[in-house]
């Protein structure tokens, strides 16, 4: 048995679940659907799926649906549940709760409610991606679905456009194509992305290159299962670079040029290597 049967406080306990494989999964979050009084998921099906993979028996407990569609009476009657002393546990399809999933509104009510809550963490698609990107890491940007129709898309891309952080987005299979050149038409073609499909599952995949790379990739192939896309910052350019001229001459008037690199370095999100390179261009000239 890879569970222990706990006693549980009353609250909600959100539990992270595989975003594939279902070895993916905690021994915290396994003693927790095993050990709580009621069982609320997104899918039912895929939970009950999940408990009998891992030997987690139901024993009379009630396993009851909570998505994006629930009326405010069944979030209502979760709480009611909770002031009675029940110790309640919520997973969504697969992954972190409340990103991208209807646990948003559980939050706010439970906050407004007082009511005690925590989260089992585990799986996430999207910290899973960047992993698999293999971009320079530091700050992300997690959109999550953007609109279904162009026009908005596009808008939510330009607001995007000059944020110096990796963006990270979800995607379907039906609409990678018309994402990518909606990318491509706010961002141009140069930029880097990714797209990690099936993380975790047998035919997980990852297709790296430029924007117009990914574009001609799709034009021959069509892509099933669940789909992260990741954008990587726009590259720098000219006045990228005398701003970062401007930060290490006046970083290196007080300090020692290895500090000044990781000064700018990390004020900058970039890497240390292009700052490092910069600075012994500008020692030269001033030699």
């Amino acid at each position: 048995m890879n569970y222990r049967k706990l006693n549980l406080e009353p609250g909600l306990y959100f539990v992270a679940t595989p975003i594939g494989n279902a070895r993916d999964i905690t021994l915290r979050a396994l003693d927790t659907f095993a050990s709580v009084d009621i069982l609320y998921a997104e899918d039912t099906r895929t939970l009950r799926k999940l408990l009998s993979i891992h030997g987690i028996s139901v024993s009379g407990r009630k396993i009851k649906s909570l998505h994006e569609h629930s009326s405010d009476s069944v979030i209502e009657s979760l709480v009611n549940e909770i002031r009675a002393g029940k110790s309640v546990s919520f997973s969504s399809d697969a992954g972190m709760p409340v990103v991208s999933d209807p646990g948003t509104a559980l939050v706010k009510v439970l906050i407004r409610s007082n009511c005690f809550f925590t989260v089992v963490p585990g799986a996430s698609a999207p910290l899973s991606a960047l992993v698999m990107a293999g971009f320079q890491t530091g700050s992300f940007y997690f959109f999550g679905f953007l609109p279904r129709s162009s026009s908005a898309r596009r808008k939510h891309l330009k607001r995007l456009e000059f944020l110096d952080s990796i963006l990270v987005f979800f995607e379907t299979p039906e609409r990678i194509v018309k994402t990518i050149a909606d990318a491509i038409h706010e961002f141009g073609g140069k930029r880097r992305a990714v797209i990690c499909r099936e993380m975790t599952k047998k035919y997980e995949d990852v297709v790296r290159g430029t924007l117009l790379e990914l574009q001609e990739y799709l034009r021959t192939r069509h892509l099933k299962g669940e789909l992260v896309l990741l954008i990587d910052r726009r590259p720098l350019g000219e006045e990228d670079e005398i701003d970062i001229e401007f930060d290490l001459r006046e970083a290196m008037a007080s300090m020692s040029l290895r500090d000044a690199v990781n000064h700018v370095a990390g004020i900058k999100d970039i890497s240390r290597r292009k700052v490092y390179e910069c600075a012994l261009t500008l020692k030269a000239e001033d030699t």
